[in-house]
């Protein structure tokens, strides 16, 4: 399927590996020209070259935290009316909520609630004044199902999706969509993280937590950051403009619910 946004631009965040780096191949494989992101510069680089051989697109890199306002700045210097803003942004580590203090609890929120509306703040006129945009936030299935260690994580992100949801009702009469997607357990350097802090709380080997977590999902297999990106391309396409305020489940199955 052409997605129609040959030509489009657009801001990835976090994008250097994993699901952004997904989001990111899918949309240059649509033709979209893109501003990459990542804290490291090696790997980021590795990533845009990537990007640029396999595409033929445009890739600029942003190295950086993007919750630190001067990348913020760099991103927007480097794409000063993007078509398309992927939010995307590493989480706090797993930790007992006991553990966290006051400094952890407001960079948790900074990290995965503050930092993409202050990406859309920058975004949502510019797009809306030119008539097309598509805004994909990437949080994750802890905002319906709760995983014990990432509390802080699921509180951000439960945020962010409440604070849209009203946000994307008054620019979809300009073609402006804002969707958020949210990743089960997918093959990631994340999710590795999660296996071993469940392999230590459980008392059991990495392999067998392993087997646990694939066996514990329908599908049997840990999602690939390629189908998750491919998501992603098609709700930033022509063709999902009468798609907004939504969150779409990726999870193989795991979300035990009809609705």
């Amino acid at each position: 399927m052409d997605l129609g946004i040959k030509g489009r631009k657009a801001i990835v965040c976090a994008s250097s590996k994993g699901l952004g780096l997904g989001c990111a191949s899918a949309l240059a494989e649509a033709g979209c020209d893109l501003v990459i992101n990542g804290r490291d510069t090696d790997v980021l680089a590795a990533a845009a070259r990537g990007l640029r051989e396999r595409f033929g697109v445009t890739v600029e890199e942003v190295a950086g935290d993007v919750s630190a306002p001067q990348v913020q700045k760099a991103l927007l210097t480097a794409c000063p009316a993007p078509d398309i803003l992927v939010n995307n942004n590493g989480g706090p580590p797993l930790r007992d909520f006991r553990q966290l203090d006051r400094a952890a609890m407001l960079d948790g929120v900074t990290q995965n609630m503050i930092t993409p509306i202050e990406l859309i703040q920058a975004v949502v006129d510019g797009m809306a004044e030119r008539g097309f945009g598509r805004i994909v936030n990437i949080t994750s299935l802890s905002v319906y199902q709760p995983i014990p260690g990432l509390d802080l994580s699921s509180g951000a992100r439960a945020g962010l999706t409440a604070f849209l949801a009203g946000v994307a009702r008054t620019v979809a009469n300009r073609n402006v969509t804002i969707n958020a997607i949210l990743p089960g357990k997918f093959d990631t350097d994340r999710i590795r993280k999660t296996v071993v802090f469940a392999a230590e709380k459980s008392g059991v080997s990495l392999e067998e937590q392993t087997r646990r977590t694939e066996q514990a999902i329908p599908a049997g297999r840990l999602g690939k950051p390629e189908e998750f990106g491919r998501a992603c391309a098609f709700l930033c396409s022509e063709h999902a403009g009468y798609i907004t305020g939504q969150n779409l489940i990726l999870d193989g199955g795991f979300f035990n619910s009809a609705f």
